[in-house]
């Protein structure tokens, strides 16, 4: 079985994954036609991948919403997320670790 993504809104330049995947093909269904892409990297489920090339500030949008703005170039097929993606929802969100989430920013004394 091929691993799949979904694309909610026709708009949406991201897709989220449905499944665990290894670089290859990745099925989109949803947005405006199911579509293959790419992926250039492993990606876990739940995360983000580009389904257009971004440049640095373009705005990233899932679910119809821009929810932040890329940071650097992101090839189609890449993952999206904190080492290549600003929120413009939560001004911490450059402060997280890339693989937890959890808060850099604060000390435990």
């Amino acid at each position: 079985m091929m691993t799949r993504a979904f694309q909610v809104q026709p708009q949406d330049n991201v897709a989220t994954l449905l499944d665990d995947a290894v670089a290859g093909p990745v099925e989109i269904a949803g947005g405006p036609a199911n579509q293959l892409i790419q992926l250039r990297e492993p990606v876990k489920l739940g995360h983000k991948v580009a389904l257009a090339n971004l440049r640095p500030g373009d705005a990233v949008v899932k679910l119809g919403v821009p929810i932040g703005h890329a940071t650097k170039p992101i090839e189609r097929g890449s993952w999206v997320h904190l080492h290549n993606l600003a929120s413009d929802l939560d001004e911490r969100s450059g402060t997280l670790d890339l693989q937890s989430g959890a808060p850099t920013d604060t000390r435990y004394e």
